[in-house]
């Protein structure tokens, strides 16, 4: 209990340490360079105080919940056991498709961590209310995690086949550019948006482990050059899924329109 209580305190002033600078700059420029008064400053102060106990507990919760849990996983699916399930046949040399379970694990851990995200949420919501009800929010949340999914399951496949990740990231971004000449414009910026919004507090720490985790125990692979790079891959893909959802979401709309004039 006494150890519990001390790795609080200390993620604790870890994160004032952190977020500190942040209220420093915010403050700052309040008083120094606008000089008027922070309204409801009270309710602010309470604010920070929640933020530097949410953060402290969070953080604390991913170091010792779903960072170890990722790469445990990682293990479990890829232990030669598991896969064949006969200890006659571990002698066999393993085939990328029989990874099965891990692209599985990567699209259903990808999909939720990004639904759960708090920043997408964030995001989500004030693109609805500056769009005035055009974007859903659910909408959003939905194309960004399935982006996110593909990406860390492609990700894995990437780890279990040792290929270069440099030819994922540029045919990824050859997509992006011919994207971005069809998609509609307001939503071009937004999906640029959700590709960095899904890099946060709850994604990183499970992709993470999971690519450490899948190349410390694939025979074959670099921890420190495979190991990485499926945070790249949860950044690029949303990008194409957002602007694919909001290709599909005009086409849908215009489809009533067309019928209408005939």
């Amino acid at each position: 209990m006494i150890d519990l209580l001390v790795e609080i305190l200390q993620m604790l002033l870890a994160t004032i340490v952190d977020v500190v600078p942040i209220a420093g700059i915010i403050f700052g420029f309040q008083f120094l360079v606008i000089r008027k008064p922070v309204p409801n400053l009270r309710r602010v102060i309470y604010g920070f105080l929640y933020v530097l106990l949410g953060l402290s507990l969070f953080l604390l919760g991913l170091e010792k919940a779903l960072f170890p849990l990722g790469r445990l996983m990682a293990e479990q699916l890829t232990n030669p056991a598991f896969i064949y399930g006969n200890i006659e046949q571990l002698a066999q040399t393993i085939h990328w498709s029989d990874y099965y379970w891990v692209y599985i694990f990567a699209f259903a851990i990808g999909f939720s961590t990004t639904i759960a995200e708090p920043s997408l949420i964030a995001v989500a919501i004030k693109a609805h209310q500056v769009s005035g009800g055009a974007i859903g929010v659910w909408g959003l949340r939905i194309a960004v995690a399935i982006g996110v999914a593909v990406g860390i399951s492609l990700g894995s496949y990437r780890i279990v086949t040792g290929l270069p990740i440099h030819y994922f990231i540029i045919v990824g971004y050859i997509f992006v550019v011919i994207q971005t000449a069809y998609a509609p414009k307001m939503i071009i910026p937004l999906a640029y948006d959700s590709g960095g919004v899904t890099t946060s507090t709850v994604t990183v720490p499970l992709v993470a482990a999971l690519g450490l985790g899948l190349a410390e125990t694939i025979p074959g692979r670099s921890v420190l050059i495979d190991g990485f790079g499926l945070i790249a891959f949860a950044s690029l893909f949303p990008i194409m899924s957002v602007m694919a959802y909001a290709k599909i979401s005009e086409y849908r709309a215009m489809k009533p329109k067309e019928k209408m004039k005939d």
